[in-house]
């Protein structure tokens, strides 16, 4: 038996025999060319292939995983599409006289280590996924199919996994996963925990591995291989454990989100689009407590319409039934970037031109939201919040905003309901502050994702730095009771929608902070339930 250290991205425990993921090794020749148009030819034709099965993988995804999930692959289609990319690759043909495998793979390498040596961390993460779209052009220049994974129920190992290659797994033949490569923030990672799969990264792999028998212990890290007996025997009985605690929090459906001492909170769910509705009704969410409305906008080629939009949020809010909706209004920028937005390229993106600034600095696509999600909540309980503020003075011209588009709503009879407006505690500024701007909304809710990497100024996609990045570090502690406490001060109600709120190890904390809502994604809600109702400590 040999035991291996990695880290852990997904709880869980995997049992079951090892299938070594290689790629195909290939080898990209310079060919000279005598037609160079028709050259460029079989590499549109190729790209278009590529465009159709990034789209496939979409859709995959999106019945999978949800929308979150499914957006890398949107982000791959608009790099695909990119005006520089195309010329780089037509450019060589062209100019050399040479082959479209060559092309591409001389352009993605050049781009790749372009974006590799840049400061920001952002652009330095889309070498990656650069690399990833002309790999997938070169299979199909080259006539090459995807690797497979076996046809029997096993442990995948493998140097690194892309995004597409998790996606195309067959999920009920993939007990786990192992990489040497990856990190905890990584687009595969959040794919497996969407996908509820034990995973580890940071593995030293082995392809002698192949075939044996192995156990992932996704809580402790350990990776066994050829586990004698009776470590065997123990994982078979934690695993079955782990099923039974499933079936037992599933028993918890329609049971109140209530501690021990009589305190009620708000347990909802944090959905990425339309698709993701099924998966909150089925794990019984109190209600929507984020939903990402930039869906509407990566999924279109121009500015969603007004009528687009409000038959989206109106489907959300009949079919929770009255159940709270809180819809974030836009939120591109950083790392969803919209090709139509024309948005300047920038140093920082993370800390540029985004979300609510984008939406003071073009009114006319903020106030058509607006009317799309007063209209809508004609039709159910819909509150809207704003992200990324950092004052008070921005509060205040969302507000005035808000009462222009009533006001045109109200001259032309068009009814609407009851909207709270609340806010997005996400940056350091806001939380000092936090005081100053409950007096202007109706409530809080705390982005723990970005209030972590900006409070610790770590890119939490950076692998590099995931020695130094910690979610639970007492800065951000501190910061969410100080947001807690001045909400509660200002009569309002405070809540946090980041991957926090889902950290069962924190609830404890959180009910003695005396937060009063937290929004996690669907398959989470069964867990931090039972943790909640038993909670017998103090609330404030």
């Amino acid at each position: 038996m040999e035991v291996f250290q990695g880290k852990a991205i997904f709880g869980g425990i995997a049992i079951g025999p090892i299938s070594f993921f290689a790629k195909e090794e290939k080898q990209v020749k310079r060919v000279k060319i005598e037609d160079t148009q028709a050259e460029v030819e079989r590499y549109e034709a190729a790209k278009e292939t590529a465009m159709e099965e990034l789209g496939g993988l979409y859709e995959k995804a999106l019945k999978e995983v949800g929308e979150s999930g499914a957006q890398i692959f949107e982000v791959h289609q608009m790099m695909l599409e990119d005006d520089d990319y195309n010329d780089s690759v037509k450019n060589i043909i062209v100019s050399q006289s040479v082959n479209a495998e060559y092309a591409v793979a001389t352009t993605g390498d050049n781009f790749s280590t372009m974006f590799a040596g840049m400061d920001d961390e952002y652009f330095q993460a889309r070498a990656v996924d650069i690399k990833d779209i002309s790999e997938r052009v070169i299979n199909v220049l080259m006539g090459i199919g995807h690797a497979k994974i076996s046809d029997e129920p096993s442990i995948i190992v493998a140097e690194d996994l892309a995004p597409s290659e998790t996606v195309q797994m067959d999920k009920s033949k993939l007990l786990g996963f192992v990489t040497r490569l990856g990190s905890s923030n990584s687009h595969t990672a959040i794919l497996a925990r969407t996908m509820n799969i034990p995973a580890l990264i940071q593995v030293d792999i082995k392809e002698e591995w192949n075939g044996k028998m192995a156990v992932i212990d996704g809580f402790s890290g350990e990776f066994y291989i050829e586990p004698e007996p009776e470590v065997l025997e123990e994982y078979r009985v934690k695993k079955a454990e782990q099923e039974e605690r499933r079936r037992l929090l599933a028993e918890q459906r329609g049971k109140a989100t209530v501690t021990k001492s009589g305190k009620a909170i708000k347990l909802f769910a944090n959905i990425g689009s339309v698709s993701d509705l099924p998966s909150a009704l089925e794990n019984d969410a109190g209600g929507i407590g984020l939903f990402r409305s930039e869906f509407l906008y990566l999924e279109s080629d121009t500015y969603p319409t007004e009528e687009e939009q409000f038959k989206a949020y109106r489907m959300v809010a009949e079919t929770m039934a009255g159940k709270k909706v809180i819809i974030r209004t836009l939120d591109i920028g950083a790392d969803k970037q919209v090709g139509y937005f024309n948005l300047d390229k920038e140093e920082n993106p993370a800390m540029g031109l985004r979300a609510i600034r984008i939406c003071l600095t073009r009114p006319e696509i903020f106030k058509t939201q607006l009317r799309a999600i007063l209209r809508a909540s004609a039709f159910g309980n819909i509150a809207v919040m704003y992200p990324m503020i950092i004052s008070v003075e921005e509060v205040r011209k969302i507000k005035a905003i808000m009462e222009e588009v009533k006001k045109e709503l109200d001259e032309a009879g068009i009814s609407y309901g009851e909207v709270e407006q609340g806010i997005m505690i996400e940056t350091p500024a806001s939380v000092i502050i936090s005081d100053l701007l409950a007096q202007e909304v109706d409530f809080f809710s705390i982005g723990t994702n970005d209030l972590t990497q900006y409070t610790l100024a770590i890119d939490r996609q950076n692998a590099k730095l995931d020695e130094f990045y910690n979610s639970h570090h007492e800065a951000v502690l501190r910061m969410i009771e100080m947001v807690v406490d001045n909400a509660h001060k200002a009569g309002i109600w405070a809540g946090i929608c980041g991957e926090l709120g889902a950290d069962v190890t924190l609830t404890e904390r959180f009910m003695a902070m005396g937060i009063d809502e937290l929004s996690v994604s669907p398959t989470f809600v069964y867990p931090v339930r039972q943790k909640i109702r038993e909670y017998d400590g103090e609330t404030k």
